[in-house]
Parts: structure tokens; C-alpha cells; sequence
């Protein structure tokens, strides 16, 4: 078997344990998940409703082009259909337009540490990766901007940037999109945008019209809570999206996620409860950071990024074995910190009790050291 070189040095993606594994290695009765960034709130009742009155043969592909889904979704968001592309979550539209735009003889410019699936699809379509360093957890722009050249062909921008939750504001934006040059796609990836509160961020489908090379990245994984039918999409000039529309596998969203989808957008007061609820739930925990000292980045996620100054498998493995599955920041390229999902109101209470704990017994434990 010959691989492509380029993937010799590629993982696939790891997922973690499962709430099983977790169960039965710790003997747990329960495991509270929150390492993945889901809504613990579940879907909206209209999703339930509108499974149950499926009534298409399985037997069938699904619609390959979408047409109910892409009708309400262009409606919701005012846009033209033609303007909307769909995939197996959001994840499948990075593809996508990486497989349409990049090769050897092109780079590709990203913020690190970021959302990883961005350099995962330029490694196997073997683009040169030019990584820009986060600046105070944000997004570097001048110096991303230096990075680009003629042989560029996308710039990644994640805000809400995932693991750090910090956002790029109207101002920054439009100021950097106006001097990206007009032949290089700017990838705006929001897949936490329902969650932003932010009063200075920006109406990027509105960007959309004015900057005919920015295309915006958007999930249903997220706060509508359909990460298990898989389901994302994409906004973009219609040229722009016509032309990486043959990259794209055919029949790749499949029934129940387009009908899922149609239904989660119709309930927007499930969005808004959603996303005070989440607006709550971080302000527990920076109460947390700001009493024990801890460093975190604000967020307008659904997740926070804090940094213990001690190896985050420690804290990782703390809590696994007390029920709580959170994710290390070690592999995130925070290597001290961890980053924690939002949960339900008395699950982050526990988790939070959890951590005060972890915080005394390892103070204790250095104060013997010394002694």
C-alpha cells in the first residue's frame, strides 16, 4: 500500500473515551460529559415532533440538493438559495473547500492553536501551512495578513475561536477584509455564533454581500443541539459556492438530519434560552477563576479555557475518576489548562465543588513538600 507521504505524519481524530468506557474502567454509576462543547440542554422539542412524523422510505437517498432545509435556511437568513451549501456537519465543508482550493503549489494561512481540522485537510491536500501564533489568546491579524502571499489561496478565521472562546470584533474584521486581497478565500468559521453576546460583534452574512471571497462557516452541531445527525453549512457568494459545489460528495447530508435541521431553525426562543442560560453558566465560572486566581479567556462560547498552571492531564484524570469527562488542553496547545464545556445549572455546581476540592488538596500536598 502507497499512502500519500503527507498522511504518514496525520492521526486520525481521536474522540475520547466514550460514557461506557468511563463507566465501567472508574465503576461510576453516572458520567457528566463536557468535553465536547454539546448543548446540555438536548434539541428543541420541534426536532422530536418532526422525527416522528417522518414518513419517507429509507430506501431513498435523501435530497441531494437540500431543497426544503436550503429554502427555510435562505429564508431565515435572507439570503439566496444559491448562496447555501450543506455538509455531513461543518467539519465536511472544510473539506470541502480545501480539497476545491488547495494543493502543493498553494499555502494556506491559519491562527495556532485553532480549530485543528483546518490544518488536518491542508496536510492531505499537501498545501504549505502557515501558522500565526495567537496574540493574548486572540487572533494575530497584522501578522496573518503578512503571511499572505501570491500563492496563497485561504485564510482560516474561527470566531468564536476554538479552544480559547475569544472573539474577532466588527471593527478588526472589516479592517482586515478590506486588505485581504480579493483572490484569496477568507474562511469565517461560527460555529459557536449563537452563543455570542458581544455587542461590537459583526453581521457576517451581511459581510457576505460586501466581500465577494469570504465565505461563513455555520453548525447545527452546537447550540441547536443536533451534533449526532451531523448537519452544517456554508454562506458564500454564488460564484464562489458553485465552484467548490463539485467537491462536495453527492447525497452527503442524509434525511433526518435535513428535516432536524428544518425544524431546530423554526425555534428561535429555544436559541435564546440557550444561549442566557450559557451566558449564566460562565459567569459561575470566572466567579471561580477570579477567587482561586486562575487565568481564563472570556468566552462567547459555550465552553472556557482555564489555565491551572499544572499539567492539564492532571486535572483531566482528577475529575474523570470522579465522573466528570472535561478536556485536557494538551491537546489543544494549552498544555497547563483545560477546557470545560457549559453544562446544566447542578452540573456545573458539581464540577465546579469538584474543582475547589482538587484546588485544597493540591495546595496541601505542596505545602507538605516544603516542609
Amino acid at each position: 500500500m502507497k499512502l500519500k507521504k503527507q498522511l504518514l505524519s496525520l492521526k486520525p481524530y481521536q474522540p475520547g473515551k466514550s460514557i461506557d468506557e468511563v463507566k465501567k474502567q472508574y465503576n461510576l454509576k453516572e458520567i457528566i460529559k463536557l468535553a465536547s462543547n454539546e448543548n446540555p440542554f438536548g434539541s428543541s422539542s420541534n426536532v422530536l415532533k418532526a422525527m416522528q412524523s417522518v414518513d419517507k422510505p429509507f430506501s431513498l437517498y435523501p435530497d441531494g440538493y437540500a431543497t426544503s432545509l436550503r429554502e427555510s435556511l435562505a429564508d431565515f437568513l435572507q439570503v439566496e438559495q444559491e448562496q447555501l451549501i450543506f455538509g455531513n456537519g461543518s467539519d465536511e465543508i472544510i473539506q470541502i473547500i480545501s480539497r476545491a482550493l488547495l494543493d502543493a503549489n498553494s499555502n494556506t494561512v491559519m491562527a495556532t492553536p485553532t480549530f485543528p481540522q483546518y490544518k488536518h485537510n491542508a496536510i492531505i491536500e499537501n498545501a504549505e501551512i502557515r501558522e500565526v501564533p495567537l496574540k493574548n489568546g486572540e487572533h494575530d491579524l497584522d501578522k496573518m495578513l503578512q503571511s499572505i502571499d501570491e500563492q496563497t489561496n485561504i485564510v482560516w478565521i474561527c470566531s468564536p475561536n476554538n479552544p480559547t472562546g475569544t472573539y474577532i470584533n466588527e471593527q478588526q474584521l472589516i479592517r482586515f477584509l478590506d486588505q485581504v486581497p480579493s483572490n484569496v478565500i477568507v474562511v469565517l468559521d461560527e460555529a459557536y455564533f449563537e452563543y455570542v453576546i458581544a455587542p461590537d460583534y459583526y453581521d457576517s452574512i451581511k459581510l457576505v454581500d460586501r466581500y465577494k471571497n469570504l465565505i461563513v462557516l455555520r453548525t447545527f452541531s452546537k447550540i441547536y443541539g443536533l451534533a449526532g445527525f451531523r448537519l452544517g453549512y456554508g454562506v458564500g457568494n454564488q460564484e464562489i459556492i458553485l465552484g467548490i459545489e463539485p467537491a462536495r460528495e453527492p447525497f452527503n447530508v442524509n434525511s433526518l438530519a435535513l428535516v432536524a435541521g428544518e425544524a431546530a431553525i423554526l425555534d428561535q426562543e429555544f436559541v435564546q434560552n440557550c444561549r442566557q442560560s450559557n451566558k449564566e453558566s460562565l459567569n459561575l465560572f470566572y466567579q471561580f477563576c477570579h477567587e482561586n486566581d486562575l487565568h481564563y479567556y472570556p468566552s462567547q462560547g459555550n465552553f472556557i479555557l482555564i489555565d491551572f498552571n499544572i499539567d492539564g492531564d492532571e486535572v483531566f484524570q482528577y475529575l474523570l475518576e470522579r465522573g466528570f469527562i472535561v478536556r485536557s488542553g494538551k491537546a489543544l496547545g494549552f498544555p497547563t489548562s483545560v477546557r470545560i464545556s457549559m453544562g446544566l445549572e447542578d452540573q456545573n455546581e458539581a464540577l465546579l465543588k469538584l474543582l475547589k476540592e482538587f484546588l485544597v488538596q493540591r495546595e496541601e500536598s505542596l505545602s507538605k513538600t516544603y516542609i
